[in-house]
Formats: C-alpha cells, structure tokens, sequence
C-alpha cells in the first residue's frame, strides 16, 4: 500500500473531556483531567474513572433507539454523526454499497452482560432480555453503525486490545486503498467501566491508586506514576482518497499515510522491556509512509501512565526516533479509553497537525529518571509535517499511524 494517502474529512468525538471535537479537544489543550470517584465503582478496589460528562444517551439518539443499546454503541452513533457532519457528507443521497464501517473495541458490551446476569441469578432464564446479545456483541459496534446511516459496503470490528481503534483505522485504509469503498466510517468504541471489568484490572495492578485527588490520577511519564485511570468514549474517523475528497471539495483534516502493525511474541500482559515490538511498528509505518525515523516531528505516545508501558515506549522513542519529536500523551486528560484509545489518540494527532498545537502530557511534574524523550510540559505551537500515533494492547499488540497535514 506504499504511496496511497488517505484523507480524513470527518472528525467525531465523545471523550471524557466532552460531547463533540470542540470540548474534546479544549480540555486536552488545557490538560485537564476528566477522573473522578464514580458511584458505580463503590464497591470496588479502585473507585475512580474517567467518564465521558452529560452523556445523555435518550436526549441524543432518542429514548427506543437507546434502550436498544449498549453503552458502547450509543457512543460510537453520536460520534460518527459528528463525522458524518463534519466531512460534508448525507447519509441520505450516498451509495451506501460504496461505504464501508470498521471499527475497533476490546470487550463489546460488558454492562449489559452484568446486567442481565444479575437478572439470570435473581429472577431466572426466563426474565433474561432478549436484546442480551444484540446488545452486547462486539460486532454489532459496525453492525448498528451500519443500519444508522445505511452503510451496506464492508462491515466489521476488529479486537487488538487497546490498539483496536488504531487497528480499525489502518484497515479501513487498507480498504480503501483497494478501491473496495470510497468512503469508510472508522475508529473505536468503548465502555468497559463496570464493576466486574474494574475489579479485573484492579486484580492485575493496572488501575492507578490515587484516590486522594482522582484528577492527579493519571500521570504518563511522571515518575510517581503508579498506574492507568480507566475511561470511556468513541473516536470516529470519516476516511476518503485524497483525489475523491479534492473532487468533492471537501475540507481536510489530515492524510493517514501510513500504517505499521506487529505483535510482540513476549507476554499477555507486559509489553516488551525494550519495546521491540512498537519500535518495528513505527519502522513499518514509516517504510509505508516512505519518511525516514529522523522526519517525525510528534509523537502522541500510548503513554498509559503504567510503570512498565512508558519506559519501555520511552525507550523504543529514544532509540529509534533521532529527530528528537515532541512527545505527549493525552491519557492524562481522558485516562485510558482502552479499545478506543487508538482511534481517539489519531484524531487528536490530527487535531495537532492541522491546528500546529501539541497538547500537553497532563499532570506530568517530574519526568521518571529512564524516560529520556522531549516531553510536552505545556501546550506547545509547532508547524508538524510528520507524526506517529502508537497504540499497543494485551497480547503484545501495536499499531502505529503516521499522519500528514492535508
């Protein structure tokens, strides 16, 4: 696919820092932190999380289609009508044969699955929904985005853990660059906070602590970093070729021009210490790109705020990117969006491309003593005409992006 360049026409967001692009993209700017304590998490180990504020998912897509819904899939609708919006485009006169949906997330809909089990074990079989798995199967993230806005082209949802969205991203691509859709709707979605999934990642270590100021929770980089704040929240990318959206005249946000994915082989939790695995992503997104390690001018990081994630990412950055990028992280802002992450974290990158702004790593005051990479203490203005967007995953999964100004 060397040389193809997709165009992104259309940007939607539901994000912990807010409903739509605007207010998504101001608190990463303004670093600031969407944790809090959550109710549902009481009872829990770890009671904080990054939700996404005001969701109201009755007022935005109607009151019978949102009991039809789990959590996830409400807001991958409300972000790809965003998109959709956004890029110019009528859902209504398109060919929908010619559209495609891919989208990425990392469990589907697990507060229904709880839901319903608690039904099971209280009132019996015969109470359980029969919307159970229409509502909480993964793929029907496209399958409903799909019947939405009458995309009848390829449809699917991959899983890559928490590279998903990344993932679905370089798919559709893929797609495009075949010429099997003119128009594909891509990105990820997710809504994993649930008492049962929390308590998981809890049981493994993962969740940040912090509780005596949940916005100070999620810190990439910082050397009191003591794990990630879990968040919720969709990222949908509108991606055309370049030559149809010039055709059509349509704005754009930025080019997708490359695309690297790799596995690690190393360990179902822990990333490679070295980052091996990230370092030959980036290397396969640049060779795609045809830019050279030195050409990267940004980098929006996976940055967890984990222990083990950003050294080893600090040191794959260090080691392969001798241009000396600006590096940031926005997880401080929204915490970690899991299977959204990636697709959420490319539209930022994106963001940053076309405003020449580089939001800063939030709640980063004293950078851990192996992190050697120029880091973004605040928000920081710089024309960028090469940038990486890493995502990694259980499993040892990672996609990197290499995204271009229009």
């Amino acid at each position: 696919m060397a040389g193809i360049d997709i165009a992104v026409t259309g940007l939607g967001l539901v994000t912990p820092g807010g409903i739509g692009v605007g207010p998504s993209w101001a608190a990463v700017c303004e670093g600031r932190s969407g944790a809090a304590f959550d109710p549902v998490l009481a009872d829990n180990p770890v009671r904080i999380s990054c939700r996404v504020p005001g969701f109201d998912p009755e007022a935005l897509l109607s009151a019978r289609r949102a009991h039809r819904l789990d959590r996830f899939v409400q807001f991958a609708l409300v972000a790809a009508r965003e998109a959709i919006a956004d890029a110019g485009l009528d859902p209504l006169t398109w060919d929908g044969a010619r559209v495609g949906v891919v989208l990425g997330c990392a469990d589907g809909g697990p507060g229904t699955v709880e839901e319903q089990h608690s039904v099971l074990r209280e009132k019996g079989a015969d109470r359980v929904s029969p919307l159970l798995l229409p509502m909480q199967l993964p793929n029907m993230l496209a399958g409903q985005t799909a019947i939405e806005f009458g995309a009848t082209g390829p449809n699917l949802v991959v899983a890559t853990a928490c590279a998903s969205g990344a993932t679905a991203i370089g798919t559709a691509r893929d797609l495009l660059a075949l010429g099997r859709c003119d128009v594909v709707l891509a990105g990820g979605s997710e809504a994993m906070i649930t008492p049962l999934v929390m308590a998981g990642f809890a049981q493994m270590g993962a969740l940040s602590r912090r509780e005596d100021d949940p916005t100070l929770a999620s810190r990439p980089f910082d050397a009191e970093r003591d794990g990630f704040v879990a968040g919720e929240g969709a990222g949908i990318l509108v991606m055309e070729r370049v030559e149809d959206a010039r055709a059509r005249g349509a704005h754009q946000h930025g080019r997708i021009i490359g695309y690297g994915a790799t596995a690690d082989a190393h360990h179902m939790t822990s990333p490679h210490p070295d980052g091996a695995g990230v370092e030959a992503a980036v290397r396969a997104a640049l060779a795609d790109a045809g830019a050279d390690p030195d050409d990267v001018q940004h980098v929006n990081a996976h940055g967890t705020s984990t222990p083990l994630n950003d050294v080893a990412e600090a040191r794959m950055i260090r080691r392969t990117l001798q241009g000396d990028p600006l590096v940031t992280s926005t997880k401080g802002v929204t915490g970690h969006l899991l299977g959204a992450a990636g697709a959420v974290e490319a539209a930022f990158t994106l963001l940053s491309i076309e405003h020449e702004l580089v939001p800063p790593v939030a709640n980063l005051v004293m950078p851990d003593a192996d992190v050697d990479i120029k880091l973004a203490y605040s928000a920081t203005s710089m024309p960028i005409d090469l940038a990486l967007s890493n995502s990694c995953g259980f499993g040892g999964q990672n996609t990197v992006l290499a995204l271009a100004p229009a």
